[in-house]
């Protein structure tokens, strides 16, 4: 019995050993054809895939490139007002300055000397308000405009139109379209 065992798993390795061998001795032409009709189907299909995700790459790129572009300008306007801002702001902080020098100009002095230096430093300063785009509001003989110029005395003259600024006490400065700070004037009627 033992070697009717033995005999018959001998038996069933050598068909096993058989079918592996005609396996592998399939013919070249049927692997061939297969790997044939796989091809041609198989491009049709990828290559719609790879123009759907090129298309949708290009897309994405697009919108980011859009996206980076606004950044951009966004952040320049951005810097453009803060530095708009900050400028304001500075020569704010120097306007008592201006006026300080602006009543040693208009008071009496005896010595020609302190009064050139005084009058080379007030030059300077409003050579550098120029060179920064500051501009002095013009207020005399001009009319009212209570965006430019704020009124502290009001009188009445015939002799004179409707609204005319009669007397500056206060210069006013502004840049571009931004006040620093408003005229300080006498209106007649």
């Amino acid at each position: 019995m033992a070697k009717n065992k033995k005999d018959k798993n001998q038996a069933a390795g050598e068909e096993l050993a058989a079918e592996e061998i005609a396996l592998e001795e399939l013919p070249p032409e049927t692997e061939g054809e297969q790997g044939e009709a796989e091809a041609e189907q198989a491009p049709e299909a990828p290559q719609r895939d790879y123009e759907a995700e090129l298309a949708a790459e290009k897309d994405r790129y697009l919108r980011l490139a859009a996206e980076f572009d606004n950044y951009r300008k966004r952040t320049q306007r951005e810097k453009e007002a803060l530095y708009g801002e900050i400028r304001t702001e500075t020569v704010a902080e120097l306007l008592p300055v201006y006026d300080n020098l602006a009543r040693a100009l208009a008071a009496e002095c005896s010595d020609a000397a302190f009064y050139k230096g005084v009058e080379m430093t007030m030059n300077q300063l409003v050579a550098i308000f120029e060179k920064m785009g500051i501009e002095p509001i013009e207020t005399v003989n001009q009319t009212f405009d209570p965006a430019l110029h704020n009124a502290v005395i009001h009188i009445e003259d015939e002799s004179l139109g409707q609204n005319v600024i009669v007397e500056e006490f206060q210069k006013g400065f502004k840049y571009k379209d931004k006040v620093i700070r408003f005229a300080m004037v006498k209106v007649a009627n």
